[in-house]
């Protein structure tokens, strides 16, 4: 396809597309004439890709090349997933330095967060973002005294525990680095506003159920 074709088939602008052409997030195709070249479904996925990553995740261009860069040189499934999901840096370097993170400095929130994991039995890397996530979280509910603390959350663990296996489930059927990398964005950034909206709804049937009709 030519790169009208691209842009169009993509949404993403024949400006951007040269732009990520220049900086090496796309790469050249296949010359046809002096200034023309032809571009293949590989180049369709790879810039869907670098739209999400840009456009929902909020990366930095910069990121997301280091981020595409990693996804190529990893060719691992598991590797590609917490790469994309935020899990574990690009970077091997940073990857290391994260995983050799020790409990040292803790807050009360990431200790208690950390036993949740442990009687879950996830196996997590030390370093992932999402830990530090829910510490947070663990401490502005302590310091509010809401009386929720790490074993109150442990029924919600469980069932994102459940849902955890139908996000990884989508991975199934997907070939190459690349559209695994768009599944991996897909169940993991782009599923989440409607888990929430799912959950939302939920709570509305529920709260209808129980309080419709309670006197004021």
């Amino acid at each position: 396809m030519k790169i009208s074709e691209l842009s169009r088939r993509s949404g993403v602008s024949i400006p951007t597309i040269k732009y990520y052409l220049r900086d090496g997030l796309l790469p050249q195709g296949q010359a046809t004439a002096a200034n023309q070249a032809e571009y293949g479904e590989e180049h369709l996925r790879r810039l869907r890709l670098i739209r999400t990553l840009v456009g929902v995740r909020r990366l930095s261009v910069s990121a997301v090349k280091e981020i595409l860069g990693a996804i190529t040189e990893e060719g691992d499934l598991h590797q590609i997933f917490g790469i994309v999901t935020d899990a574990r840096p690009a970077t091997k370097l940073k990857k290391q330095a994260k995983e050799e993170e020790t409990a040292d400095g803790d807050t009360p929130g990431v200790a208690d967060a950390r036993r949740l994991i442990t009687e879950m039995g996830w196996e997590v890397s030390p370093g992932t973002a999402a830990i530090q996530t829910l510490g947070d979280v663990l401490d502005a509910l302590a310091d509010v005294d809401a009386g929720i603390g790490w074993q109150s959350l442990l029924p919600y663990a469980r069932l994102t525990d459940r849902m955890s296996e139908l996000d990884v489930k989508q991975m199934n059927g997907a070939s190459g680095l690349l559209e695994l990398a768009e599944r991996a964005v897909l169940v993991s950034v782009l599923l989440e506003p409607a888990l929430l909206a799912l959950r939302r709804l939920a709570q509305e049937d529920k709260s209808a159920r129980l309080f419709s009709g309670t006197p004021e």
